[in-house]
């Protein structure tokens, strides 16, 4: 590789993960670190409009991923994933959740994940929060990631809530406190009412240093290697593939698609696989594109009356008022509020997660609201379902195999029927009764077994949370190094071995958080 372009570390993937390891590598002067992002700039408007992240699916910021069909649905699995600075961060929901003290102490203490445990990531979580109301000492108010209070709830969210605290849940200010349980209004990562996605909270403040060089439109084809030595990475540039050099480590950071497509593309994966495909094998890891699982989520949706629709809000006028005040319903983030709990008895912590839409939200949103409405979604995070990634081809432009095997364990379809009854219950008391005006999907509540199990096969929907393809424990040690070969790193989703209760995106900051101190100090 004598005479080309030379970096101390390569990232892939400017997103969630690679915007904090870009910043926080270059904070070094002498480290020399390229970003190198698949996508372009995150420059469109509805980027940084909260309400709008669902205008960006299928578009050219989204990596418009698709599930096979799944066995136990019928149906394949629409993935959007964000494809440009900032990844999924610019096109999430922007919901700030940690996950549960039992998610971290079960990787330290099932999967092998020593230095993972609740204690050790809560330091990076408080490192990267700039909580705008809570403090110490379970809270960070002055990291880039700022967290606030949503500048615009919907009346419907708050009756949510209030029904659900008169059915039997707990008042809950703080998901991220003491307790996760209970019933309140989700906290986002939003400045002032605009999106404060990775980019904004840590690359952007970075870009002028001259040891940082980000390139967007630059999608990965390979992980170079030198025997099992990560030295580079060749990239495509305007149609022609282009190799640079990293003296010290490569780094992953695609998530839980593009991390093990860019691995086993790389001749590190399933042997057997690799072969098939023509892929000479650097590092046999049976298990990396195992262990895929996702937040499935199904909803009940209502038609409303005596109230407003989010989408009324989406109007010249509405648009205007959010430019000048950045208040008003484009503020929202659709999921203003939500709750977590458990289905049964003798959970260790909740299994479910719901996320309330003062609209009607279904199929991802791509669906044009027909009538004025109410969605609220049982979203499973306690998930014993797994799935897989495999390649379908060498060719590093197609996209892998994608297999969530959503419900293939009867165990998780049981909890979504137990917690879509529990939202029905929610629905008929309380305050917000009175807005909701008769079943919009399903047609009717007074469903059988057999007919709610089909509503959920029907109409499970991502909660666009994939994890766990390149596992701590399987795939990579404790360090987040690559078994088997030296000098590669992945740092992302991916490397969870089990997914958190609640939104991956501050997990996914965390993990990068606590990689880059360790690869600082290493």
């Amino acid at each position: 590789m004598a005479g080309q372009e030379s970096f101390d570390y390569v990232i892939v993937g400017a997103g969630s993960a690679g915007c904090v390891l870009a910043a926080r590598l270059s904070e070094d002067p002498s480290a020399q670190v390229l970003l190198l992002e698949a996508g372009g700039e995150d420059s469109a408007d509805e980027i940084h409009i909260p309400a709008a992240f669902a205008s960006l699916f299928k578009t050219r910021w989204d990596w418009n991923y698709e599930t096979v069909e799944q066995k136990h649905t019928g149906r394949s699995a629409y993935w959007p994933r964000g494809k440009m600075l900032g990844g999924s961060s610019s096109m999430n929901a922007m919901i700030y959740i940690r996950g549960n003290r039992a998610d971290y102490d079960g990787w330290r203490d099932s999967h092998g994940a020593t230095g993972w445990g609740w204690d050790d990531v809560l330091p990076y979580f408080k490192r990267a929060e700039g909580n705008q109301r809570f403090g110490g000492p379970l809270h960070g108010t002055d990291g880039p990631l700022l967290v606030e209070d949503r500048r615009f709830t919907h009346e419907l969210s708050s009756a949510w809530v209030d029904s659900a605290v008169d059915w039997g849940l707990e008042r809950n200010e703080d998901f991220n406190g003491e307790s996760q349980e209970g019933a309140g209004l989700y906290q986002v990562t939003c400045k002032r009412g605009r999106r404060w996605s990775t980019a904004d909270a840590y690359l952007r403040p970075a870009l002028s240093r001259p040891n940082l060089t980000v390139r967007t439109h630059a999608p990965a084809t390979r992980v170079v290697f030198e025997g099992q030595r990560a030295v580079g990475v060749s990239y495509q540039d305007k149609g022609r593939e282009v190799t640079v050099r990293a003296s010290a480590e490569v780094l992953l950071s695609g998530g839980a698609v593009n991390s093990p497509q860019l691995l086993m593309l790389s001749g590190v994966g399933p042997a057997e696989h690799l072969r098939e495909l023509g892929i000479d094998v650097v590092a046999g890891l049976a298990e990396v594109g195992e262990n895929l699982h996702d937040h499935p989520a199904a909803g009940i949706i209502w038609s409303t009356r005596g109230t407003t629709d989010l989408v009324d809000g989406a109007t010249p006028a509405g648009l205007v008022r959010y430019q000048l005040t950045r208040r008003g319903p484009l503020a929202s983030n659709i999921g203003e509020s939500g709750a977590f709990f458990s289905t049964r008895d003798g959970l260790a912590a909740p299994d479910m997660q719901v996320h309330v839409a003062p609209t009607l939200f279904h199929d991802n949103g791509l669906r044009e609201p027909t009538v004025a409405g109410f969605t609220s979604a049982a979203t499973l995070v306690d998930v014993a379902s797994r799935g897989r990634l495999r390649l379908k081809s060498a060719n590093p432009l197609w996209k892998p195999e994608i297999d969530p095997a959503y419900y293939s364990d009867p165990v998780d379809l049981d909890a979504v029927k137990s917690a879509l009854r529990s939202l029905i219950e929610i629905g008929r008391s309380g305050p917000l009764a009175r807005f909701l005006d008769r079943p919009f999907l399903p047609s009717t509540h007074e469903l059988s077994e057999e007919a709610l199990a089909e509503h959920v096969r029907e109409n499970t929907q991502t909660l666009y949370h994939p994890v766990g393809t390149c596992a701590i424990g399987t795939v990579v040690d404790p360090s987040l190094r690559v078994l088997g070969v030296d000098n590669l790193r992945v740092v992302d989703a991916s490397v969870m071995p089990v997914v958190p209760r609640g939104n991956t995106n501050a997990p996914t900051i965390m993990v990068a958080e606590k990689a880059a101190e360790a690869i600082r100090s290493a």
